[in-house]
Formats: C-alpha cells, structure tokens, sequence
C-alpha cells in the first residue's frame, strides 16, 4: 500500500501523523511512504530522518494525496485540502465530525472512507487513539490556565498555589474521564483547591481513593455545577460523548455568576464545548472574553507541545495503521472491532449513527 502523511495546515497546528520510526515499520512491511516535504519538522523530524528509514519525500502535499491510497494526518483536513481528496481514498486522523457539518459533507461528496482516532473504540468503552491526546490536553489546561489568570494577561491576578497565610486558588474540573483527571491531577500538583464534577459513581469513587480525598468529587447535576462554577478561578470543560456534540452543562448565565478575570479553558471544543459561552479558537487568537470570564477554547491544544504530542499520538495511532496497510480497510475492521467503530463515512456514506444523530444527516450501517 501506499501510504502517504502531510504537513498540517491548520492554525497553530505543529504535529505530524507519522514518526520517521512509523515510516521505518511500514517500509519493513513493504509499503512505500510518501512525506510531504517538511511535514515533520515542527515536531522536530528532518525530511533526512525520514529518508534514512526508506520514505519517499515529496515536494507538495497535492502530490501526497495524489499518489496516496491511505492518507494519516493529525487533524480534520482544511477547506483548501478538500479538492485534493479522491474517491476510495481512506483517511485517517481526528475528525470530531459532529462538530464539523462542512468537513462531513465533503467526506461524502469526496466518497473518501474516513476512519477518525476519536471513535476507534474497545470493548470496554475506552478510545486508544483520544487518550494520549487527552492526557496531554488535560495537563495543558491547568498549565493554560494559571497562564490567563495573570494580571498581565487579563486574569485576576490570583496564584492557584496561593502562598503562606493567603489561600489557593479553586480550580473545577467538569468531567472524570481523562481529561478531567489529568487536569485535576495537575491542579492538584500545583497546590489548587480542587473540585473534579462527573455522572460515574465509579470512577468518582476511584478518584476519592487514588488521590487520598485531596481532590472533592461531586456528582454531575445542575444544583452541584452551578455552586462550584460560581466559585471558581479556573474552570475546566472535559466532558466527552463519543461520537456525539458535548453536553452545554454550564449556561452563559451561571459563567456570569463567576469572578471578573476567572479563566474558562473548554477542552470539550473539539466537539463543540460543554459551556454555553464556548466558541472555537486558534493558537494564533486563543482567548476572548464574555461575562467577564477569560474563554480559552483552542480546538487542537496538543498542537502547542508538537513533539511530545506527535511521539504520544502515533505510539496509538500506528499499529491499526500498519493493520489497514497489510489487510485493506474492509478486511482490517472485519476483523478488528475497535477499528470498524472508527469508520465515520465510507463510500458516500456516513456511517457513525452517532455524528448522523448530531448532524442530522441520514445515518446508513456500515457494510462491506
């Protein structure tokens, strides 16, 4: 197969969806890899890097996707890249199609069969490919946010630590999944005062026993969100539905209850916010303020940290790939479960029920 990877072109977007140890591994299988010239430099690979381990390097990415049957990129692909697709070409990346009508529609009309990180997902309900970046992201938001809740960038000027004789700042985490607990754990670190806010009895109670009651658990309903929002200096969104738009459990007017110059970082953006007030950003503008809250709502955060990001990602991402190279899209998810859950459109179809639900585009099961 040939097997083909870009330089993303999205703002503030510096990952790449293949190693020069991932191009290594398929050669070794006798695929020929195609790298668009430079494509992994802002994650710190040379072209020379990539040659040394048998790939190809390309001048353009129209060439890329010309030449390629399997493109493996990092985010949803760009209006300027949707020409470029071509029928029964398989794509693979995140997608998060439920917050993107557009890239949907163009998957289709392309009849590109796209497989997204995000919905490859196992028999116990946890998604391999979202949770290194969700690691990562969730470490990031707390690090973010003590970052906006300077004086100097429009914060209030408080210090999550606090200091002898002042008290720290409150930080809320909205969600238990791995988001939520990797911020939680961070804000935890830095000293905060820390409110983690889920629906899974389980899952609060693990986190009441691994981290010694240091972080207060409190369950997801409206009363309980609306108290710790209100309070909060920094306000973490981590809430994820596989497949489907995030929950808005936090209303413009419960933000408007909050502190002037407390943070808001939305995690949950990617697939369209869990905050009323949320609206996606870029690397290059990531902040905006309403009702006085500071809104940092970047859609690929990871982005920022490119080289840990990129080893973290395709660490995951690479052995479905080597499995669809050797086997083919059809016979790979025939045979593997977790990655038939990840195809999103296939042949003009869309066949994830829970983006078609979301959309409100016609649903058709996916068959070979």
């Amino acid at each position: 197969m040939i097997v083909g990877t870009v330089k993303e072109i999205k703002i503030g977007e510096n990952r790449v969806g293949l190693t020069p140890i991932g191009a290594n591994a398929l050669v070794k299988d006798g695929h020929t890899v195609l790298i668009e010239h430079g494509a992994g430099i802002n994650s710190g690979f040379a072209d020379d890097e990539y040659e040394k381990q048998g790939a190809k390097i390309i001048g353009t990415a129209k060439e890329v996707w010309d030449k390629s049957e399997t493109v493996v990129k990092v985010k949803e692909p760009q209006k300027s890249e949707f020409p470029m697709m071509k029928e029964g070409q398989v794509l693979y990346t995140y997608l998060h199609l439920a917050a993107e009508l557009e890239v949907t529609k163009a998957l289709l009309e392309r009849k590109v069969t796209s497989i997204a990180y995000e919905t490859v997902e196992l028999a116990d309900g946890t998604l391999p490919l979202l949770a290194p970046m969700s690691e990562v992201a969730g470490r990031m938001a707390v690090q973010v946010g003590m970052h906006y809740l300077e004086k100097t960038h429009g914060g209030s000027g408080r210090l999550l630590s606090g200091v002898p004789g002042v008290l720290p700042g409150k930080v809320v985490v909205l969600g238990t999944g791995i988001v939520g607990i990797n911020a939680a754990k961070i804000a935890m670190g830095a000293g905060a005062r820390v409110t983690i806010i889920g629906r899974n009895a389980a899952q609060l109670r693990y986190i009441d026993d691994v981290f010694g009651g240091k972080i207060r658990t409190l369950f997801s309903n409206p009363y309980n969100i609306e108290r710790a929002v209100e309070k909060a200096d920094l306000l973490v969104g981590g809430v994820l539905i596989t497949g489907l738009k995030a929950p808005k459990l936090v209303t413009r007017e419960m933000v408007g209850k909050m502190k002037m110059g407390s943070v808001i970082v939305d995690v949950a953006i990617d697939q369209g916010g869990c905050m009323e007030t949320s609206r996606p950003t870029s690397h290059a503008n990531p902040v905006y303020v309403e009702e006085g809250v500071i809104h940092y709502c970047v859609t690929n955060m990871p982005g920022a940290v490119p080289h840990t990001s990129t080893l973290a990602l395709t660490s995951t991402t690479l052995p479905y790939l080597l499995k669809l190279a050797k086997h083919g899209t059809e016979s790979a998810a025939r045979n593997d479960e977790a990655l038939f859950k990840g195809i999103n459109t296939h042949k003009g179809r869309l066949t994830n029920k829970e983006v078609a639900d979301s959309l409100g585009i016609e649903y058709q099961k996916m068959t070979f």
